[in-house]
């Protein structure tokens, strides 16, 4: 029997390496969630529904409260679109202000792209 007799002998095996090729990773637009004003809320329910679905603090919630009573709107979030319509339906879902009797509902909100 020679020294290679019932020897078998494998091939090196081939290693191929994969380069990544960057993919092209489309950012899609922000949006402004925009708190628009009434006079049927008062500004404990403005700062209490932001800090609720947005987790701003007090003092966050009551610039913003401030700002929608003077201007008559005001940005309280921006981010893709898709949250930006859950975030507007929430507010539309939050209910009416239980301090003020007249109050008949939720506030009203929009979305719009941000620039």
């Amino acid at each position: 029997m020679s020294e290679n007799e019932g020897v078998t002998t494998l091939p090196e095996p081939t290693v191929r390496t994969r380069t990544k090729s960057k993919e092209n990773v489309k950012k899609l637009p922000p949006y402004h969630v925009v708190l628009l004003n009434d006079d049927d809320h008062s500004f404990e329910y403005v700062i209490k529904m932001l800090q609720q679905l947005f987790g701003h603090p007090p003092e966050r919630g009551y610039q913003m409260a401030y700002e929608v009573h003077t201007r008559g709107r005001v940005i309280v979030d921006t981010t893709s679109k898709e949250r930006a319509e859950l975030k507007r339906d929430q507010i539309h879902a939050f209910g009416p202000d239980p301090d003020i009797a007249r109050c008949q509902g939720s506030m009203s909100a929009t979305i719009e792209p941000a620039e």
